[in-house]
């Protein structure tokens, strides 16, 4: 099933700020949630559970993290933030708590 992939403002920001080249992988990795956004055996995505709510995050060629959150009754898969790997470890808790 197809889900339409949306960037939200300030993932869109932090996208245009990287090279040329980083922009298309992330963008490349993010257009792969359109076929398949859940997790599954390849390892890159993972659920995070939020008290009753799921958010999930994928990373990207071992220097990105993508945070996102699917809606199945829009069908939709919204990207909320990405940054590096080590950024995400930082502020982990905050970034979860903080976008739905």
């Amino acid at each position: 099933m197809t889900y339409k992939v949306l960037i939200g403002t300030e993932a869109s920001k932090f996208l245009s700020s990287l090279p040329d080249k980083t922009q298309r992988i992330i963008k490349n990795k993010c257009k792969l949630l359109a076929d398949d956004p859940y997790p599954g055996r390849s390892g890159d995505k993972e659920l995070i559970k939020i008290g009753h709510k799921s958010a999930y995050r994928m990373h990207v060629a071992r220097s990105y993290t993508v945070f996102y959150w699917i809606f199945e009754n829009e069908k939709t898969v919204r990207i909320t933030a990405i940054m590096t790997i080590e950024q995400a470890h930082k502020i982990y808790g905050r970034i979860v708590s903080g976008f739905h």
